[in-house]
């Protein structure tokens, strides 16, 4: 069973009830296009997992039936409740490794870059986390936990972390000792250097306390969200590659072969020291901290929001039919996707070649649906087809109705 799916609208009531309680109180813990930015990034993360959640499953569907030590029952209520607590140790070295060194960073960056923290934070995911994330579950393989219970308990433990990330919500008291909470995950959240690196448990805190990673939130120490290189982007691919891209570049640069193929593995920040010289990074200071922000005109808001809506719906409509979708298909609707949720970037940003693009992905929509035709990913639903071409052709006629704000990001 795909519970993630099911959450989805879950996912969007709780959200749409945070932005009520942001009202009433008089906050604002949401902007716009970081709310659009943050979801476009879980929108994608979930889309090109229908092509690279294989990799994980694989290897540790191998590796249970083949190395593991012992013969665990998926009936036993006890094996449920080891893999449940299990997971989430497993998941505290993959989160934490995630920080300690350059080539997870570049992955798990992604869920840091928002300068806010709220509830679409939580949907906020990376695309290429699956490159390394399976290793650290293996223990669970060799231990014997059923693939059913791993997937399961996985599921869990991601939709758990989905209320913690919210600043409605103190501290509670004596939860706070035992389990991840709203608190003690906005430290984790965190670019102040006295709460970075720190809360790294998924549903536990006891693996914090245990391992000297534990933080709690102070009174007279404000958090301020978001990473200390900047993401300076609404665009989910570029977030997806950035660190990739900066990681690439500082190899390319150093002389030594020694520091190319380790700057990859070293501790995250770590420079080879040739580098570091000749090009030197510069920390904001947090005191004069500003939040990447590009202003948008209410025309230009409302047809990005417009925009996004169908993108939720084809990457839930993508995620429902799963595994039914040949490799092709999952290649088209992936690009489909990459395509759309990288133009609304542009469009976010308020480019000048916003317009442009936009034209163009909307034009593309036609052969992308021919080819759907062709693939039989849309010819036994004629609806959908026709809806898809009547939208293209409305978002047209709209787009040359909306202004474009004056304040825009160079191209």
């Amino acid at each position: 069973m795909n519970y993630i799916l099911y959450a989805v609208p879950f996912f969007f009531v709780l959200i749409a009830l945070e932005l009520l309680l942001d009202r009433w109180r008089g906050l604002s813990t949401y902007r716009f296009s970081d709310a659009i930015n943050s979801l476009s990034a879980g929108v994608l993360s979930t889309t090109v997992g229908l092509l690279t959640k294989a990799v994980g499953i694989f290897a540790y569907t191998v590796a249970w039936q083949h190395v593991a030590l012992f013969e665990l029952s998926a009936s036993s209520l006890w094996v449920w409740l080891f893999a449940f607590v299990f997971y989430d140790f497993c998941y505290y070295w993959n989160h934490r490794l995630g920080h300690e060194r350059n080539v997870l960073w570049a992955a798990h960056s992604v869920h840091h870059q928002s300068e806010e923290y709220n509830l679409s934070t939580a949907l906020r995911q990376t695309s290429s986390g699956f490159l390394f994330g399976w290793i650290f579950y293996l223990p669970m393989a060799l231990l014997g936990v059923p693939p059913l219970v791993f997937l399961t308990v996985a599921a869990l433990n991601l939709l758990y972390q989905f209320w913690v990330h919210t600043r409605h919500i103190p501290k509670l008291g004596w939860y706070e000792w035992l389990f991840i909470t709203p608190s003690n995950h906005r430290v984790h959240h965190a670019q102040n250097a006295v709460y970075m690196d720190r809360n790294y448990g998924g549903v536990f805190i006891v693996w914090d306390r245990l391992f000297g990673t534990f933080q709690e939130e102070l009174d007279d120490q404000p958090v301020v969200f978001g990473v200390t290189t900047p993401l300076a982007s609404w665009n989910p691919l570029w977030a997806n590659v950035q660190f990739y891209v900066a990681l690439w570049r500082d190899a390319v640069r150093a002389e030594s072969w020694w520091d190319k193929l380790r700057i990859w593995f070293m501790r995250t920040g770590w420079r080879p020291a040739d580098v570091a010289a000749k090009y030197p990074q510069h920390k904001a200071d947090l005191s004069q901290f500003v939040k990447f922000d590009v202003p948008l005109s209410l025309a230009q808001k409302c047809y990005a929001a417009v925009q996004f809506s169908l993108y939720v719906l084809g990457g839930t409509l993508l995620l429902g039919l799963g595994n039914d979708l040949s490799l092709a298909q999952m290649l088209l609707g992936v690009a489909w996707m990459a395509v759309g949720l990288y133009v609304l970037g542009v469009w976010l940003e308020n480019r000048p070649s916003a317009k442009r693009l936009e034209v163009l992905r909307l034009l593309l929509n036609l052969p992308a649906a021919w080819f759907s035709v062709q693939l039989e990913l849309l010819a036994s639903q004629p609806l959908l087809w026709a809806l898809l071409l009547g939208y293209s052709l409305l978002s047209l006629g709209a787009l040359f109705w909306t202004p474009r704000g004056e304040n825009a990001v160079p191209a």
